[in-house]
């Protein structure tokens, strides 16, 4: 389908009625900022590809800028990690920045704020503010310190920036409404006191700018006119546009925030937070291990951009949240390799097979096609002896009709060579088969089931493999509130194998791809040398991706609205609470209104399996935690499964679901 025929989705459509009502196409201009607190992971890659897409389609300008404004977690390494992902991605950028380049230039807006009465230094505790801020049900109330003189905030908010307090001691605040619906928008925080090292301008600063000030400003100074950004930010989109209110100039273009879902990944972590700790803990060997999720680890692991950038385009751009399975990742690579790997031959477990009758000393170099995908590929010669080596698995003394691979008294065909047939067998003292004695016929034209990989024994190359499975043996692993993600680590993620593969592969580099024939795609590791052959697993042969995918539902009836109080009050709660994060703000007050309500005819026992609900399913917590509340107005006492509950909401990333936490 050419690009002009594809469907639009949805950030392309706002853009093309931007365009066509009025908005000149110079005036597009897009921006990827990420915060350099920790390498990339393939969820960062949807917006990579969304932002940077967008400016091959329309040929527009995009600007790679960091958001470093905590210098307690950035660090250069990750600066230089990021620019080296999105290049190896295949992604050029406009201009590099960073937020700390505006550093001055944010100081001096927020001086502006105070001289305007629109910000004031706060010096009271967290404790304190959390509690005079409110709850989403109730409007906060104004702190001690909102009504200092212009002067004082002046005099405070210059002192902060030399130093002359501690952390925590004071805060600057934009003064909005501490009663807004929003609670975002209640007083805000735009700076903190941070005494510590920035990684781009030393300690010339003692204040940060707070992200949701910085943000926006930052998008106006670079004239980014689509500032895109995962659904998380939709409540932050008002902030963001009143703070455009104060410095926007009539003259200059007004950045746009839109928010798209970002991509989340089954069996996988995406909170560099949580893959920090993997790293730090010694769980993984750094960031750029192959089983991790980043970037880094993923080129390692043997994946390409191409498929990387297939795998963003097929999940596509959706407003709302969904988990991605990661067998589709999968298909993704397998799809690309099968294309592109030329096929090698490669034992994991090796049998050692003799052939009795080729004679000792003979060797054949026998033709062996590249890649049948490939007409271009070519071909490779391959060496053949006497003995060799096959897989153990593809063995068995005695087996049944179906087993279709080498048995006694059965005959196989060896890959690109002859057909052998097994006439005996040497065993150990353990009764394990050390060799297998074959007989070999030169008609290669008898057709046989079987096919089988082998290397020439005096030829093979040792190797060593490391094939892995996932890494987490959960499906959700971070989304249990009753354990720590740590706790579905798999054990057995890493196998290490002492292999032997064909001759061809001692001239094989770092990041060479291959198909080891039989057994999956492999690629030569950075910690390989020409004296010792190192192999990562990227992925196996076999294709799961379709199993995997969800069959066909059959279309639920319509929705009667007259028969809806005859559903249980929970049920309700639970499908209003689906779509509540999705809702404008003023729809969401009557749909809170609307199961606080509800939540009057539900009972503990009803609502305490919702306790459960994944991490990920904000908006059904957020109706659990405003029915817990109720039952707990109404008597019921607080236990261990509340509290848990209570505590895991409060170290959410959602600010509602916090505050209501709090609140109860």
């Amino acid at each position: 389908m050419s690009e002009e025929r594809k469907s639009l989705n949805f950030i392309e459509q706002i853009i093309e009625e931007d365009l066509a009502n009025g908005m000149s196409k110079d005036d597009l201009r897009f921006r990827f900022p990420p915060e350099p607190n920790g390498y990339l992971h393939i969820g960062h890659t949807k917006a990579i590809g969304i932002s940077f897409g967008l400016g091959e389609k329309y040929k527009a300008p995009v600007n790679l800028r960091f958001d470093d404004t905590n210098p307690a977690k950035e660090e250069q390494e990750y600066v230089d990690a990021i620019k080296k992902d999105v290049a190896w991605l295949g992604y050029t950028w406009d201009k590099e920045l960073f937020s700390s380049d505006y550093f001055q230039q944010l100081y001096d807006w927020a001086v502006q704020l105070i001289k305007e009465g629109k910000a004031y230094v706060d010096s009271q505790s967290s404790e304190a503010m959390a509690e005079q801020k409110g709850t989403p049900t109730q409007p906060g109330v104004d702190g001690p310190f909102r009504n200092r003189t212009v002067q004082e905030n002046l005099d405070l908010f210059e002192r902060m920036k030399n130093g002359e307090f501690d952390e925590g001691e004071h805060i600057l605040r934009a003064k909005i409404d501490m009663q807004h619906p929003n609670m975002l928008m209640r007083d805000p925080i735009i700076y903190r006191v941070l005494k510590k090292h920035h990684h781009r301008t030393a300690n010339d600063w003692c204040v940060y700018p707070m992200y949701d000030w910085t943000h926006g400003e930052s998008d106006y100074l670079e004239q980014i006119s689509h500032s895109l950004c995962s659904l998380e930010f939709k409540p932050h989109r008002e902030l963001y546009d009143w703070f455009l209110d104060q410095v926007v100039e009539e003259d200059k273009l007004r950045p746009k925030q839109r928010e798209f879902a970002r991509l989340n990944l089954s069996y996988t972590i995406m909170s560099k937070r949580k893959l920090l700790k993997l790293v730090e803990d010694g769980i993984v060997n750094g960031w750029d291990d192959p089983r991790m999720p980043t970037i880094s680890g993923l080129r390692r692991r043997g994946y390409t951009p191409a498929a990387i950038r297939k795998f963003v385009e097929t999940v596509g751009v959706a407003k709302r949240e969904n988990v991605i399975d990661v067998s589709l990742l999968e298909f993704c690579i397998r799809e690309d390799l099968n294309k592109t790997a030329p096929r090698v031959m490669a034992v994991l477990d090796p049998v050692k097979l003799v052939i009795t009758n080729y004679p000792e000393d003979k060797v054949e170099w026998l033709e062996a096609e590249n890649n049948q995908e490939d007409e271009s590929a070519g071909f490779r010669k391959v060496p053949f002896s006497r003995e060799l080596y096959i897989e153990k698995e593809d063995f068995k003394e005695e087996a049944g009709n179906k087993f279709f691979r080498l048995k006694l008294g059965g005959e196989v065909r060896l890959k690109n060579a002859y057909i052998i047939k097994a006439e005996s067998v040497v065993k150990d003292d353990n009764g394990e088969v050390t060799e297998v004695h074959c007989t070999y016929s030169e008609d290669t034209t008898k057709r046989v089931k079987g096919t089988l990989h082998w290397v020439s024994i005096p030829h093979a190359i040792k190797a060593e493999v490391s094939e892995y499975d996932r890494l987490f043996n959960d499906e959700a692993p971070d989304s249990h509130q009753d354990k720590d993600f740590m706790e579905f680590i798999n054990p057995n993620s890493l196998k290490i194998i002492n292999a032997f593969v064909e001759p061809s592969l001692q001239e094989a580099k770092i990041g060479d791809r291959f198909q080891f024939q039989r057994l999956g795609y492999f690629n030569v590791d950075d910690d390989s040398t020409s004296e010792k052959l190192v192999f990562n697993k990227t992925v196996g042969l076999r294709d799961s991706w379709a199993k995997a995918q969800p069959k066909p539902q059959n279309k639920p009836a319509q929705n009667n609205t007259q028969n809806r109080p005859e559903r249980k009050a929970i049920d309700v709660i639970q499908q209003l609470g689906k779509k509540y994060t999705n809702l404008p703000e003023a729809k969401q007050e009557k749909v809170k209104t609307e199961i606080l309500k509800l939540a009057e005819k539900v009972s503990y026992e009803e609502l305490q399996p919702l306790f459960n609900t994944a991490a990920k399913k904000v908006g059904t917590r957020i109706a659990v935690a405003l029915t817990l509340g109720v039952l707990l107005k109404n008597g019921q006492a607080k236990n261990d499964d509340i509290n848990a509950f209570i505590a895991k909401a409060t170290e959410d990333k959602n600010d509602i679901l916090v505050a209501i936490a709090k609140a109860i």
